[in-house]
């Protein structure tokens, strides 16, 4: 394939994709509102995710230079990590609408489901809740894995949420994607209202002015808990786990950072002793 990357920036991404292959699927403004635009496409024997930050002129909350830094962006997080749950990355590809990411095409269903059917029992997200609690737990902790892999390279995650995560319900594979806003040292909240979704999200991440630092991705990471385990409360009688693991869920999630485990990695610990 390396001889097709020749002057591929002089050419449109679905251009390039559709010389080289077939596009079997796009990931567009029908489907999601970031001004990013995805291919899944066949070359050969294999199949690829291709993610791309758009047309120049598509409307979106970031303008297209600030859509192309968050794709390098994403690219220094899976070059410096290499961990199961994250697609595998090949490499980048300039075009004409900027850089085009490579990743292997990874099998599942999106957890993520639109407000109006999460109860729906046929929906992704309310099938994966109503699996067994050893078998959602062993999803949890593939997050948390590899999220403390991460935290030890300095990253803070950022929009991270169920919107992030692929599950292949017939292997209970695990994927976690769209790592693009993860921020690598702590910093300080300059937007307000920080992208992502409410319901995994710190109180610091709404704060102008606030610290985000690893205390936010624990308060991230036992939100996965209380909605993974529970209906997103911490009502103890709609929580299928024990209660050492709603007990260490409350404490990921305290209001205030300095009530919370101060590290990933402190809860990473108290996870394991929690569910054992």
């Amino acid at each position: 394939m390396d001889a097709r990357f020749q002057n591929s920036r002089r050419f449109f991404p679905a251009d390039i994709l559709a010389e080289w292959g077939e596009i079997f699927a796009v990931f567009d403004e029908h489907s999601q509102d970031s001004g990013n635009v995805s291919y899944g496409v066949q070359i050969e024997e294999r199949r690829y995710f291709v993610k791309t930050a758009g047309a120049p002129d598509a409307t979106a909350f970031l303008d297209h230079p600030a859509r192309c830094e968050l794709l390098h962006n994403a690219v220094r997080v899976a070059e410096s990590c290499d961990h199961p749950a994250l697609p595998r990355f090949h490499r980048v590809i300039e075009s004409a609408h900027g850089p085009m990411l490579v990743y292997d095409w990874v099998d599942g269903e999106l957890l993520r489901v639109p407000g109006a059917r999460r109860d729906d029992p046929a929906s992704s997200h309310r099938r994966f809740r109503a699996l067994p609690v050893p078998e959602v737990v062993a999803v949890l902790d593939t997050i948390f894995d590899l999220h403390v892999a991460l935290a030890r390279l300095g990253w803070i995650a950022c929009d991270f949420y169920d919107g992030s995560l692929i599950y292949d319900f017939s292997t209970h594979r695990l994927h976690v994607m769209d790592l693009d806003l993860y921020h690598r040292g702590p910093f300080v909240n300059e937007m307000g209202r920080m992208f992502g979704s409410s319901r995994f999200m710190a109180p610091e991440e709404f704060v102008l002015g606030a610290a985000i630092d690893e205390r936010t991705t624990v308060y991230t990471l036992g939100r996965c808990i209380l909605n993974f385990l529970g209906d997103g409360t911490d009502d103890e009688t709609r929580f299928r786990g024990n209660a050492d693991l709603l007990a260490l869920a409350r404490r990921a999630c305290a209001e205030k950072p300095d009530e919370r485990y101060q590290t990933v990695e402190a809860f990473w610990d108290g996870w394991w002793e929690a569910h054992g």
